[in-house]
C-alpha cells in the first residue's frame, strides 16, 4: 500500500468529520472535485473502499482505521507546532470526546474548565452511554471518553476514575399517590417510571436487582439529564439520579429515595489514545482530578 499524504489525511479526517464532500471543501478552502480526487486517490493507494458515500458519509471498517490514524497525525502535528512555539497561529482543531450525559451534568465540564487558559484547545464532546462510549473509540471517532468499559479499546490505555453513585428516587406527592403506605417497589409494580433513552437499563437491572423480576411499568423516555432530573421531580415517574443531583432534594423532603440501603454505583473509566500528546497528557490529568473530587473512590 501507498503511503497517505499529509494533505489526504487532513482531506478524510475533514470529510467525515464536516459529513458532506461540499462541507469539508469549505472547511479547506478548496474545490469538491479537489476533495472527491483526494479520496479517490487514498482509495486507490489503500486498494479498498474508505468512505460510503451515504448523508453523512461514513467511514467503512478500514476507512475507521484511516480515521485514527488522521486524527493522531493532526493532533500530533499541532503538539509539535506549539512546542517549536506556532501555537498563535495554528489553533487546535477541537479535541473530540464522548462522555455519558451524568458525568456531564455533574463533574466532567469541571475538569475541562481547571485546564490552563493559554493551552489553545477546544472539544468536542459527544454524548453517549457510558455503557456504550467505547463504539467511537473503536471507530477512531474520538480521541477519549469516559466510559464503564474496564477493557481497553485496541490502540487506548484505561484507568478508573471512581464510582458514581445513584439514588432510586421520587417525588413526595408521586409517592403518597402510587404508595401511600411508602416506598414499594414489589414484583408487578405499575408505578410509572423515567428512562434516560431506550439504552438506559438503568432503572430495569435496579429493580431487577431488588424483586427478582423484570420492570414491566409504563415508561417516559427524557433523553437530557436537566429535563429527567426534572420530571422526576414533577412526578411523572421514578427513577435513579445521581446524588449530586439528588441529595439537596432529598435533604428538603421534596424527593423521597426508594431504598436507601440500595444506591447503585457505576464505576467509570477513562480510555484515550495511546500517544504522546502534551494535550491528551494535561486532559488526563485534569479529569483524573475532577474525578478524585467527585467521584466515589474505593474504600470511600
Amino acid at each position: 500500500m501507498k503511503a497517505f499524504q499529509l494533505e489526504q489525511l487532513r482531506t478524510f479526517a475533514a470529510v467525515v468529520e464536516e459529513g458532506t464532500l461540499e462541507a469539508a471543501a469549505r472547511s479547506l478552502y478548496v474545490t469538491p472535485s479537489a476533495i472527491s480526487q483526494r479520496l479517490k486517490a487514498m482509495e486507490d493507494a489503500a486498494g479498498q473502499i474508505l468512505l460510503q458515500r451515504t448523508s453523512p458519509v461514513r467511514p467503512t471498517t478500514a476507512g475507521e482505521a484511516v480515521l485514527r490514524f488522521a486524527l493522531q497525525v493532526r493532533q500530533l502535528e499541532w503538539d509539535a507546532r506549539q512546542e517549536l512555539g506556532g501555537g498563535q497561529s495554528a489553533p487546535s482543531a477541537p479535541i473530540p470526546l464522548v462522555v455519558n450525559a451524568d458525568s456531564l451534568s455533574t463533574w466532567f465540564l469541571p475538569a475541562l474548565a481547571g485546564l490552563p487558559a493559554d493551552l489553545g484547545v477546544c472539544f468536542e464532546i459527544r454524548r453517549e452511554d457510558e455503557q456504550h462510549s467505547t463504539r467511537q473509540l473503536r471507530t477512531g471517532a474520538v480521541m477519549a471518553a469516559v466510559t464503564a468499559t474496564p477493557e481497553p479499546v485496541p490502540g487506548c490505555s484505561v484507568e478508573p476514575l471512581g464510582s458514581l453513585r445513584y439514588r432510586a428516587v421520587a417525588s413526595l406527592a408521586y409517592v403518597r399517590r402510587w404508595w401511600p403506605g411508602g416506598p414499594q417497589l414489589v414484583a408487578g409494580s405499575q408505578s410509572p417510571v423515567v428512562d434516560f433513552d431506550r439504552k438506559d437499563d438503568l432503572q430495569t437491572g435496579f429493580f431487577r436487582s431488588l424483586t427478582g423480576t423484570d420492570l414491566a411499568a409504563p415508561r417516559h423516555y427524557v433523553p437530557s439529564s436537566a429535563e429527567f432530573a426534572q420530571a422526576i421531580r414533577l412526578g411523572l415517574g421514578w427513577g435513579l439520579l445521581p446524588e449530586q443531583e439528588c441529595l439537596a432534594d432529598l435533604r428538603s423532603g421534596d424527593l423521597v429515595e426508594l431504598a436507601a440501603e440500595d444506591p447503585v454505583d457505576v464505576s467509570l473509566y477513562w480510555q484515550r489514545w495511546k500517544i504522546d500528546s502534551p494535550v491528551l497528557n494535561q486532559l488526563t490529568a485534569a479529569v483524573r482530578a475532577a474525578a478524585s473530587r467527585q467521584l466515589r473512590q474505593p474504600g470511600a
